[in-house]
């Protein structure tokens, strides 16, 4: 495979992005010729195919979405660097690239990802949600600084990354007003033939929830299960049926959906971990969060899940 030509990069690029030749033709002030003879040198130096044609317009191949990525990196990060050179005012911002795995509530999230935004330097924040092992493929390739999850990267990982712990807590069961009418008192046998919502299988805490459903000898009639715990929450919502959140969120969880507390367990963890190709932190927004996750997001929620085992809401927590 020879060089890729990135004057051939550039006129994909427009292309990829303008959905037609005769578009892109009008913006590099080229003809159409021109630019398809150039995109079809492209592909035969790479031997793959980038573009396929779909009625009038062009589309990406599977091949062609990866290869914007990337080219749409190169050439973001080409202007800003013509930015920085010229010595604009400002000067760019410290861009921090987030990978969220779709399990981790959106509460959570927006709480560990904040201290990113007050550091002295201005951050541009991006965030991606997608299944663990597509993140961590982006962490291997340097689309991602960080990965946001609730499971420790496996010692048999092939991908070179590093395990942060940022925190742990329980979980809280909550529902609306009706079912926790029906579940506060004599919690936590009252969720015995319940209807509830629970997150996906092949999730840590799904398997955490369902060990600790069997050892209580406790059988609810799961009504659903989610990939998605921002929408499982509002199914909850609407009542469809009881569902959990980590502790360290519950009020945001009553006040954002009007649900009530029902009952708390501290036997069920969730755990959450920063992943980085860094063994020592060195990216400032990452140090910022794992400071902040340790000394105030999980830290205020010690002193509630001390002695709380399996604890009903009415009682003093």
């Amino acid at each position: 495979m020879r060089p890729i030509n990135y004057k051939h990069l550039r006129y994909f690029w427009v292309v990829a992005k303008e959905g037609s030749i005769a578009r892109a033709s009008e913006i590099l002030h080229l003809t159409p010729q021109t630019i398809s003879g150039q995109l079809t040198l492209l592909e035969k130096s790479i031997n793959v195919k980038l573009l396929v044609r779909s009625g009038r317009n062009l589309t990406l191949t599977e091949a062609g979405r990866t290869a914007f990525d990337y080219a749409n990196d190169i050439f973001l990060l080409g202007s800003e660097l013509q930015d920085v050179l010229q010595n604009r005012p400002e000067g760019r911002p410290l861009r921090f690239t987030v990978g969220i795995t779709n399990v981790i509530p959106k509460l959570i999230a927006h709480r560990l990802l904040e201290p990113a935004l007050h550091l002295d330097k201005s951050v541009q924040l991006i965030c991606y949600e997608d299944k663990m092992d597509k993140l961590l493929g982006d962490l291997a390739v340097h689309k991602l600084d960080m990965v946001l999850t609730d499971q420790p990267l496996r010692p048999s990982s092939n991908v070179r990354a590093f395990n942060h712990h940022l925190g742990e807590c329980g979980v809280t069961f909550f529902g609306t007003a009706d079912l926790a009418c029906q579940c506060k008192n004599d919690f936590p046998r009252s969720l015995q033939g319940v209807p509830m919502l629970l997150p996906a299988r092949d999730t840590t805490v799904r398997s955490a929830l369902s060990q600790w459903l069997d050892e209580n000898k406790i059988h609810p009639n799961i009504a659903a299960e989610f990939d998605d715990s921002a929408l499982m929450k509002s199914f909850g919502q609407k009542g469809v049926g009881v569902f959990t959140a980590p502790t360290v969120i519950e009020d945001e969880v009553i006040r954002q959906y009007k649900v009530e507390l029902i009952g708390r367990i501290d036997s069920v963890r969730e755990q959450f971990y920063a992943i980085s190709g860094e063994r020592k932190l060195k990216h400032p927004a990452v140090i910022a969060i794992s400071e902040a996750a340790r000394r105030r997001t999980f830290q205020d929620i010690s002193a509630l899940n001390e002695n709380i085992e399996d604890q009903p809401a009415s009682k003093p927590s």
